[in-house]
């Protein structure tokens, strides 16, 4: 099966202009596999986005090249440049400290097998992005990490994504369940990835 994503520009009656993913399929006129509901599509990403902004999340995804920490995303304590793969620098390395698992005690290094930061070349910034900003971001290959409709639908998967349901001892949790992020991700992207109007 062959999909294009087009990126949409469209005028709603009440003035909004919102941003859209629409999947064509190319296999003999099959039916696209989007079905498009702006209403339902912007209020299922107003809770990804809570989930996004979330320390869990944005902790890595921020908007310089040292990572934050804490329930107040602070800057990290050590420091740690991102580098040119997201993995840090010189000795400076995340795997040095997060381990492929959380270590043990209240607020010790967190760990995943794979816990880095997104590369110099698609740093996935979420601190201070508005709602629209994050949408349109999360929808354009050349800022996703050329990720197309499915590699975005189950990016809800991923690994690094799952962890932060189990961020480690003293860590607050995201505001959703994983569960209810992903049926919340699905529905934004299923239904048209719309972006809000702010």
């Amino acid at each position: 099966m062959k999909n294009i994503i087009y990126i949409t520009i469209m005028a709603v009656a009440s003035g909004l202009t919102l941003l859209s993913l629409k999947s064509v399929n190319l296999d003999r006129g099959k039916t696209p596999l989007i079905a498009r509901d702006s209403v339902a599509s912007v209020k299922a990403f107003q809770k990804v986005y809570t989930v996004l902004m979330s320390p869990r999340c944005m902790n890595c995804h921020p908007s310089g090249d040292i990572p934050l920490q804490g329930d107040d995303s602070h800057f990290h304590t050590m420091s740690p440049q991102r580098g040119v793969e997201g993995k840090g620098i010189t000795a400076m390395k995340c795997a040095n400290c997060h381990q492929p698992a959380n270590t043990p005690g209240v607020h010790t290094p967190p760990g995943n097998p794979n816990w880095h930061l997104p590369p110099a070349d698609m740093k996935m910034i979420f601190q201070g992005r508005t709602p629209r900003q994050l949408a349109q971001q999360l929808i354009d290959p050349k800022k996703n990490g050329h990720k197309d409709l499915k590699k975005l639908i189950e990016h809800a998967d991923d690994g690094l994504v799952v962890g932060g349901w189990n961020p480690g001892e003293g860590r607050k949790l995201p505001p959703l369940s994983h569960a209810e992020f992903k049926k919340a991700w699905l529905t934004w992207l299923n239904t048209g990835a719309y972006a809000p109007s702010k």
